[in-house]
């Protein structure tokens, strides 16, 4: 070998024992780059898990509350449909409770003479099966004389003074009061010793 080529081997080493070394230090540059950005990426994954997981949580929660208020409503609205169909008959008994007062009142003013025997049997049998179908729908009628006042069944229209009842009793009623099945209908106007 000449000396030419052995300094140009001499050259060639030492440019790749240099270039080894860059390499190295290029390696070990980006190994520690990779490792700090692992541990940031680490740290924002946790991050962004954690973010996830309170999103989940919080829809988890909206969905148990959206259930729990559809729930509440189909109970309420099943509720609200027993009731009406309880109580839909309600008005139609209402205008009727008059017809039965004057039927009352009918029958307390017996007419005399031929035929009225007869006459008052057959509004009596009329009164009877009236009352017995507005029953049949769940009308009841109140017994209040004897009783005590109480205002969501009674209305007081009259304070009498009564040697035989203590006072706050129900002395007399002036007009019947009706139940519609669990509901006062109409009170029952009454006279209250005082």
């Amino acid at each position: 070998m000449s000396k030419e080529q052995t300094q140009y081997s001499e050259n060639e080493e030492v440019e790749i024992a240099e270039n080894e070394q860059d390499a190295q230090s290029s390696e070990e540059a980006t190994e520690e780059t990779n490792g700090a950005a692992a541990e940031e990426s680490a740290e924002q994954l946790q991050a962004k898990i954690e973010a996830l997981t309170a999103q989940v949580d919080d829809y988890a929660q909206r969905l148990a509350r959206s259930q729990a208020d559809f729930d509440n409503f189909r109970k309420r609205t099943i509720r609200e449909k027993e009731e009406l169909g309880k109580y839909a008959s309600s008005k139609l008994i209402t205008e009727l409770v008059p017809v039965i007062d004057n039927f009352g009142r009918a029958l307390d003013t017996l007419p005399e003479g031929e035929g009225a025997e007869s006459f008052v049997k057959g509004v009596q049998m009329i009164h009877r099966q009236f009352e017995s179908v507005l029953q049949a729908e769940g009308l009841t009628a109140m017994n209040s004389v004897g009783e005590a006042f109480n205002p969501e069944f009674h209305q007081a229209v009259m304070q009498v003074e009564s040697d035989e009842h203590e006072e706050g009793i129900v002395v007399e009623e002036l007009q019947k009061g009706y139940m519609l099945k669990d509901k006062v209908l109409r009170p029952a106007m009454v006279k209250v010793s005082g």
